[in-house]
C-alpha cells in the first residue's frame, strides 16, 4: 500500500512535495523489503516482553536482511539483496534422545564437535534473492566489458553447532540463478513503482542453471573483556571457512573487534552470504535475554577475505555460453557499523567496501547492509 500510495498519489502532490521525494524515486530496490520487515516484525513488538527462559537455547530468531548499494550512493554491480533467516530452538548433544529427529542426531553424532557436552545445536533456515548488474543499466546493448546482468534466488538449510566461544555452520544452499530467478521484474516494478528509469540490459543476463552451494564457516571468541565497571565491554571474533559450488567456490577468512556497552552474546555483524548466521544469542549474559539491562549499543570493525575459484555471477554460465568477464581471485570486504539492542530486538547498520571483483572494474563497491533480528 506504501508503494502504491507514493506512485498513485505522485500527481496529486504539490511541486514541494514532488521535489522533496524525488531523490527517493531515484532509487530502487529497497522499499518492497522495508515494507516487508515491517509486516512481519513489528506485529512481534506486543510480545517482545514476554518472560524470559532459563537458557539461550530455548529461545528462536528471526532475522531480516537487506543491502543495497543505496547507501554507497552508487547503482551498479552489486545492486540490491535481501534475505529471511529463522535460527531454531537448541536442541542438546547428540547423546541426547528426543527433541529432534533421529537423522538430525545421527548427523551430529557424526561431527568433530560432537564429544563436547557443553554444546547444543540449532537449524538455520534462510530464503533469499541477489541482484547484479553493470555499471550502466541505460543501454541494452551487451557490456562485454562490464558485469553481466544476474539474479540469485534461492532456500537455504543450516546446521549450527555452538556455545558462548564458538560456533561452527554446514549449511547448503540450492536455488536458481537466470531469468527463473525473477531478479529482473524485482527490479523493474521497483523501479515502476519508484517513478525511477527502466533498466535496459535484462536480455543479457546469465541464463537460467540450478545453482548448488555447500559452506562451512567457523567464529570464535578469542577475547572477551570488560573495561572498567559500567558495562563497556569488547571480544574479538575470528572466522574462516569454505563454500564450494557451481555458484560460488572460494575460502575465506577474516574476524571483526566490537566495543560497546552490554555487548551481545553472539558472533557479531552478519551480512549476506552463505554460511554466516551470526546474530543469535549464545548466552544469557546478553542484554536480549538475562542482562540487568536490555539495552545495548556496540560498534565494530571487520574484515573478510576470499581466494575465488568460481563466480557464476561474473564467470557465466557453468555449461553454456553466456556474458563474462574475468573475475579478481583475490577479494576482500572492509566494513564497519553500529548495532543496537532494545529488549529482544537487535538492529544493525553495517557500511561495507568490496575491492574490486573484475578486471577492468571501475574502482571497488560501497553499500550498505541492514538486519534486523528478533529472538523468541
Amino acid at each position: 500500500c506504501f508503494h502504491n500510495s507514493i506512485v498513485t498519489g505522485k500527481k496529486y502532490m504539490n511541486p514541494a512535495t514532488r521535489q522533496f521525494l524525488s531523490p527517493l524515486n531515484r532509487k530502487r530496490n529497497f522499499l518492497i523489503p522495508l515494507a516487508l520487515v515491517a509486516a512481519v516484525i513489528l506485529p512481534l513488538i506486543v510480545c517482545s516482553g514476554a518472560a524470559a527462559s532459563e537458557k539461550a537455547e530455548n529461545y528462536s530468531t528471526f532475522v531480516f536482511y537487506f543491502e543495497n548499494d543505496l547507501f554507497g550512493n552508487t547503482d551498479e554491480y552489486y545492486t540490491s539483496a535481501f534475505k529471511l533467516s529463522w535460527i531454531s530452538k537448541g536442541f542438546a548433544d547428540s547423546s541426547t534422545r528426543g527433541g529432534s529427529p533421529e537423522w538430525l542426531r545421527w548427523f551430529t553424532a557424526k561431527m568433530p564437535t560432537a564429544d563436547r557436552k557443553d554444546l547444543y545445536h540449532t537449524v538455520a533456515l534462510s530464503l533469499g534473492q541477489s541482484i547484479y548488474t553493470p555499471k550502466n543499466i541505460d543501454t541494452a546493448q551487451l557490456l562485454e566489458d562490464d558485469r553481466p546482468y544476474a539474479g540469485w534466488s534461492y532456500l537455504a538449510a543450516a546446521l549450527q553447532t555452538k556455545n558462548f566461544d564458538f560456533l561452527n555452520t554446514l549449511e547448503l544452499n540450492i536455488g536458481i540463478v537466470g531469468p527463473s530467478s525473477l531478479a529482473e521484474q524485482s527490479q523493474k516494478i521497483t523501479h515502476k513503482w519508484l517513478g525511477d528509469s527502466e533498466p535496459q540490459g535484462w536480455d543479457n543476463q546469465i541464463n537460467d542453471e540450478l545453482g548448488l552451494m555447500i559452506a562451512w564457516q567457523l567464529f570464535w571468541r578469542v577475547a572477551s573483556k570488560s573495561v572498567g565497571h559500567h558495562g563497556l565491554a569488547y571480544d574479538v571474533i575470528p572466522h574462516a571457512g569454505i563454500t564450494v559450488g557451481n555458484v560460488l567456490t572460494y575460502a575465506n577468512a577474516g574476524g571483526e573487534i566490537r566495543f560497546g556497552y552490554n555487548l551481545p552474546a553472539d558472533f557479531g555483524s552478519s551480512l549476506i552470504r552463505p554460511g554466516a548466521a551470526t546474530v543469535a544469542p549464545v548466552s544469557t549474559r546478553g542484554p536480549r535475554l538475562g542482562a540487568a539491562s536490555h539495552f545495548g549499543v556496540t560498534f565494530f570493525a571487520g574484515v573478510d577475505g576470499r581466494a575465488v575459484a568460481r563466480n557464476i555471477f561474473l564467470d557465466g554460465n557453468t555449461f553454456r555460453d553466456s556474458a563474462s568477464v574475468d573475475k579478481n581471485y583475490l577479494v576482500a570486504d572492509i566494513s564497519a557499523g553500529v548495532s543496537v539492542i532494545f529488549k529482544k530486538f537487535k538492529l544493525t547498520y553495517t557500511q561495507v567496501y568490496r575491492t574490486e571483483e573484475f578486471q577492468g572494474q571501475d574502482g571497488g563497491e560501497l553499500f550498505g547492509s541492514i538486519n534486523l533480528a528478533y529472538t523468541f
